[in-house]
């Protein structure tokens, strides 16, 4: 006899489900995410204002959001390699490399 196994709360709220969507001919694998009601509600009222499926506007949504964290992520390493006056020396010596290398060969 083997034991069944009851999820926890938090296994519960963690859990995903697999599932089949389609779109058009194509089928395309989903995963299911518990999202709060307003959330619901504001992403139900975005994909009716610009006419997309909900989960359209959530890839373009998560894909601004990423990017933002990425360029974040790029303005605060910036901004230590400024604060250490002699790596950012170093950083605008390459920079005036790299730049007299972009014509490099060519012709006016």
């Amino acid at each position: 006899m083997t034991k069944s196994h009851h999820p926890t709360q938090k296994e519960a709220s963690d859990s995903f489900v697999m599932k089949a969507m389609s779109r058009g001919s194509e089928a395309m694998e989903s995963l299911t995410v518990r999202i709060s009601r307003s959330t619901h509600a504001a992403l139900r009222a975005l994909a009716e204002e610009t006419d997309a499926s909900m989960p359209e506007v959530l890839d373009k949504a998560i894909e601004i959001y990423r990017r933002q964290r990425f360029l974040a992520g790029l303005n605060a390493d910036f901004a230590a390699l400024r604060k250490n006056k002699a790596a950012w020396e170093e950083e605008l010596a390459e920079r005036k490399l790299w730049d007299a290398a972009l014509t490099d060969g060519l012709e006016d």
